[in-house]
């Protein structure tokens, strides 16, 4: 197993941590407690410059625009673009965007990808992806309430989902809903994957959740939405009726790999700005917090976690490359949680060492 990035990818990450230190950190603070409207004005300007710079859709293969990075290398610039929350964005590599270019690529017809895709990777409008339902438990998409019924040329959608990202300001949705309801089905494939855009009658944004005590809008809200007859063409299909459960897949398996390496670079900067406080913050005179054993604890298990942590996601990564999603399952399934809980941990941590 090699891990190591070529020579051409080193100097692509040194240039982005330049880039995020010099250019997109110095930004954090101006831009703080801003619409999320407000802001995507702001950075309109550099994410063209980088788009024009080739720093685009690094996740996409270049026969569809992007920089055509490999799953390894992918993580490892998510790991240095998830320090700033503009990072992803500035490269068009955002969730639930990425995600939903990747399905699209893969299981769209020549019409979707015109009308939904394409604009899409131009970063011309946002989407959503709209799976998980307040009465069931989101962990298993087999079992949802959402319909989808056939009435003609048209499906007809019936549904209460949450947690929809990114729905606020999207242009379309990309649905999860049953499509057979029969007892004897498949659970497996019941649901299908509908694309529907926005301004469609009986679409209606309820509101964006409160997630530890901060609602977001833009592309960092999650919204809960209701379906009430919301009637789009059945060419709406996104890869054959049935496939809801498979295209999931899909989807989720390489996503965890940008969230997880996106989530080591938050922690880098947690454990950045907690070794820059406590080396600063006095007790008492020639004492600082960087005196203390349990300061020194903490530093120690942060460090040595994060490092497991980026390990694991990297070895995720080699193994989806090398041996298919499939057969990676395990490895993808062990990083979600993992690297969830030392990203809590590190932030916990860096909390706790500036109150």
């Amino acid at each position: 197993m090699n891990l190591s990035p070529s020579p051409e990818i080193q100097e692509f990450l040194h240039q982005i941590t330049r880039y995020i230190n010099k250019t997109v950190l110095p930004l954090e603070r101006e831009l703080k407690g801003l619409s999320w409207s407000e802001i995507a004005t702001r950075l309109e300007p550099l994410r063209q410059d980088n788009k024009d710079r080739g720093w685009w859709l690094p996740q996409i293969e270049k026969e569809h625009g992007g920089m055509g990075l490999s799953v390894v290398e992918h993580g490892l610039l998510c790991a240095e673009i998830g320090r700033t929350p503009f990072g992803m964005y500035l490269l068009n590599a955002q969730a639930p965007d990425a995600g939903n270019m990747e399905i699209l690529i893969q299981h769209g017809t020549e019409a979707q990808k015109q009308r939904f895709l394409q604009p899409l990777l131009e970063g011309k409008i946002r989407s959503s992806f709209s799976m998980t339902e307040p009465e069931h438990a989101g962990s298993n998409p087999v079992y949802m309430s959402t319909r989808a019924v056939k009435d003609g040329d048209d499906w007809v959608i019936n549904g209460h989902k949450w947690f929809s990202s990114a729905a606020d300001g999207a242009d379309f949705l990309i649905v999860m809903a049953v499509t057979n309801t029969s007892p004897d089905a498949n659970l497996h494939s019941r649901a299908s994957m509908i694309l529907v855009p926005t301004d469609t009658p009986g679409f209606k944004l309820e509101r964006n959740i409160s997630v530890m005590g901060h609602a977001g809008d833009g592309y960092t809200g999650h919204a809960e939405v209701y379906y009430d007859d919301v009637r789009v063409p059945l060419s709406n299909t996104l890869g054959g009726e049935g496939q809801g459960f498979n295209i999931a897949q899909d989807r989720l398996g390489p996503g965890r790999i940008h969230h997880c390496m996106r989530w080591m670079g938050i922690c880098e900067r947690c454990f950045e700005i907690m070794c820059q406080h406590v080396v600063t913050r006095e007790l008492a005179p020639g004492v600082t917090l960087a005196n203390k054993q349990f300061i020194q604890g903490w530093i120690a298990e942060s460090r040595a976690e994060i490092n497991a942590a980026r390990l694991m996601v990297l070895d995720a990564a080699w193994k989806i490359e090398t041996l298919g999603k499939a057969q990676a399952r395990t490895e993808i399934s062990l990083i979600k949680f993992f690297c969830a809980n030392v990203l809590n941990k590190v932030i916990d941590r860096a909390l706790q060492s500036l109150a």
